[in-house]
């Protein structure tokens, strides 16, 4: 696609928006510009994400060789931290990515227009010199070149300076507080969080929940911190660097998994230590990196935007609640089932979302994407953005159906060899596959609405979702139990996909421009 085509306000607008969403279908593969930017940014971020609850499923089927208590314990622990850990992560991230998107696309158009202006004036004063400097043609070649334009201009070109980008410097503060304040809260009430979630005091799965959870939320301040400097470089499109460094983090974390676990003899205790260790080895290697590209130390206070960041910080953290949730209230109601339904729906989990943020890369390229585009108005490129993502996800999330419904009845021997926890996991299967394309999209929109900066209608309609799905949770659990969880769950899924279709259906709130003649 031009670029002049791409910044064309659109001339006809059909009735029903959705449109969009089907407009170009057959382009929906297609290595344009367009498609080779989201690739770009999509492929990383996509490999990045998923790393992370990937390493979990490691910790799972290493822990899972323990026995099945130990592996429902750490499912408890596990679903608690990352729950706890979006409240501020989501919202943080998201914010910052589109933030410094915003930040940067300004800052490059007026920073062109200024180097054009450096530039000229650069040529003509080199000019004038020329004037001024005698033709002898006694002067050797060497002397000559000296004093041609080129030469001459590269002895003034301005050498390149960090990024100045207020927003950086505000993340990595926010991020590093709420970090400690994390690690406070889950190492000081471990006991009551875990009794909530349906471990009481009299469980067998107590210990070792407690256990793990209080050493892994040492860990709290670095994947806070890391994550925020992630939702920078996503902001920066620069999805490579934050998957360099996952990978890096990851792999210790793989290789300390045996040796703390088995070689030691430290259990659960080890395979929380090891995790703890890689996220601190990610958040060193991505504020090395940022160090070299951004000021961060410079900016003054009253550039650093907390106040933005509060604002929209509060509609999204509302948000994440109510999703946050959701996803706690269904591991807590599994819990309460017992050991061996809670470590089916572990393993059930942590595969259900390790492969739907496959498909939150492509909501992180929809975002910065999408941040850039409406920073300058661009709402040709705003319409094609959205409407390839969205093609695209639902295309990644049928392939995933089909790849989870072959694969996951064949692995799910990897994480236990118990026959009734392996029973229950061939339960939840169809759900688990079944839900792909629903997740992807629901991923995907999240993306494309904080790229418009939708932050309020993701709030509301998030808590109204959440609000429907928890009563879903409550009833479908109780009457059937390990499989009304998952429907509850299939539910709240196609709800948040259907608030999305909403928001654009009706040409509402950023996409007005839709209903343009």
């Amino acid at each position: 696609m031009a670029e002049e085509d791409l910044k064309e306000s659109p001339t006809s607008s059909p009735r029903n928006h959705l449109y969009i969403l089907f407009k170009d279908v057959r382009s929906v593969l297609k290595l344009d510009e367009l498609g080779l930017e989201i690739a770009r940014i999509a492929l990383p971020a996509a490999l990045a994400l998923t790393a992370d609850p990937i390493a979990s499923l490691v910790d799972t089927a290493f822990i899972g060789q323990i026995g099945p208590v130990e592996l429902a314990a750490v499912g408890v622990s596990i679903a608690l931290f990352n729950q706890v850990s979006r409240i501020a992560i989501f919202p943080l991230v998201s914010i910052t990515t589109s933030f410094v998107a915003e930040e940067d696309a300004n800052s490059s158009s007026r920073g062109t227009g200024k180097d054009s202006e450096c530039l000229e004036t650069g040529l003509k004063a080199n000019e004038e010199n020329q004037e001024l400097i005698p033709h002898n043609d006694s002067m050797t070649g060497e002397s000559r070149s000296v004093h041609t334009p080129s030469s001459s201009f590269s002895v003034t070109k301005i050498p390149d300076k960090k990024r100045n980008i207020p927003s950086a410097s505000s993340a990595l503060i926010i991020g590093s507080i709420l970090g400690l304040l994390q690690a406070v809260l889950l190492i000081s009430a471990a006991k009551p969080l875990l009794s909530f979630m349906g471990v009481k005091h009299d469980s067998p799965m107590l210990k070792p929940a407690q256990q793990y959870l209080t050493l892994r939320s040492l860990g709290a301040p670095a994947v806070l911190l890391s994550l925020a400097m992630q939702g920078v470089f996503r902001g920066f499109k620069d999805t490579k660097t934050p998957l360099y460094a996952t990978v890096i983090g990851d792999l210790a974390n793989v290789i300390l998994d045996p040796i703390f676990i088995f070689v030691f003899r430290l259990g659960v205790r080890g395979a929380a230590m090891a995790h703890v260790i890689s996220q601190y080895v990610i958040a060193a290697i991505l504020l090395w990196r940022l160090m070299g590209q951004v000021d961060l130390l410079n900016p003054s206070t009253k550039h650093l935007h907390f106040g933005r960041f509060i604002k929209n910080g509060f509609l999204l953290l509302m948000r994440v609640i109510a999703v946050t949730f959701c996803i706690t209230l269904s591991a807590s109601l599994a819990a309460r089932e017992g050991p061996s339904p809670m470590a089916a729906f572990q393993v059930c989990l942590q595969v259900w979302l390790a492969t739907s943020l496959l498909a939150d890369g492509l909501a992180v390229a929809g975002q910065a994407i999408l941040a850039s585009a409406f920073a300058k108005k661009d709402h040709k490129r705003a319409a094609a953005t959205a409407s390839r993502v969205l093609q695209l996800g639902l295309v990644l999330g049928l392939l995933l159906a089909v790849f989870l419904g072959a694969g996951l009845r064949f692995g799910a021997t990897l994480f236990t060899k118990d026959d009734d926890v392996l029973r229950l996991i061939s339960v939840g299967l169809p759900f688990v596959a079944g839900t792909q394309p629903i997740n992807a999209l629901a991923f995907v929109f999240d993306g494309v609405n904080f790229g418009a900066s939708d932050f309020g209608y993701s709030a509301a309609s998030l808590v109204m979702v959440a609000i429907v799905s928890i009563v879903c949770l409550f009833l479908l659990s109780s009457a059937h139990g390990f499989v009304g969880l998952w429907f509850g769950l299939t539910i709240y899924m196609s709800l948040r996909s259907a608030v999305g279709f909403w928001r654009i259906g009706t040409g509402t709130g950023p996409w007005s421009f839709l209903r343009s003649p």
